[in-house]
């Protein structure tokens, strides 16, 4: 079976998805770990920034087609916009740098980079559409936060003390994944492309 880049099966393989989702205490239940962004970010690795992107597009398709969106599709543009903003610079990075320090300084730069626009992308975009969608007020949202943690008491602290740490601890948990398993795996991604 040929893939988009001529070689053989490694295409198959990234649909993959981990299941398991992780909540944490500084978040509201509506910020998710999935550990779905690991195929993505194997997919970005192992064919670029544009493959990676487009793998995330197909996650997020596949994931409406089959769950729909209990978010009003706000939860899946920030899922696939955020997850451009770690796989795309981590997989630059890694083209350049192709080596193990490459990965690592990619994995990093991504997580900080998709840190960064996580909080921007739900300060001004994200929970305000979320608000908008469910007719709400801001406030509403921030009152999630400060329900578990009481130092939220506004949208900036709820960005930098909810959205800002969970970004950080999904990219570090998903770089440690990927990590851990890309070694073992590169072989069977890479067959037919030597």
């Amino acid at each position: 079976m040929e893939n988009l880049t001529g070689g053989t099966p490694p295409v198959r393989y990234l649909p993959c998805v981990v299941p398991c989702k992780l909540y944490f205490p500084f978040a509201p239940t509506f910020y998710k770990i999935d550990f779905s962004e690991v195929p993505v970010l194997i997919g970005a690795f192992t064919m670029g920034p544009v493959a990676g992107a487009l793998i995330e597009l197909v996650k997020i398709l596949l994931n409406l087609l089959i769950r729909g969106t209990s978010t009003a599709g706000v939860g899946d543009l920030g899922n696939f916009l955020i997850g451009c903003a770690m796989c795309i610079p981590a997989s630059l990075i890694y083209q350049k740098l192709h080596s193990r320090k490459g990965a690592i300084i990619g994995m990093v730069t991504g997580t900080v980079f998709m840190t960064i626009v996580g909080c921007f992308i739900n300060a001004y975009l994200l929970l305000p559409a979320y608000a908008a969608a469910f007719h709400m007020p801001i406030d509403a949202l921030v009152a999630m936060g400060t329900a578990v943690n009481s130092h939220i008491n506004s949208l900036l602290t709820f960005v930098l003390l909810s959205v800002a740490p969970f970004n950080l601890l999904k990219g570090f948990l998903v770089s440690l994944i990927v990590f851990l398993i890309y070694k073992k795996i590169s072989p069977i991604l890479q067959m037919g492309r030597e």
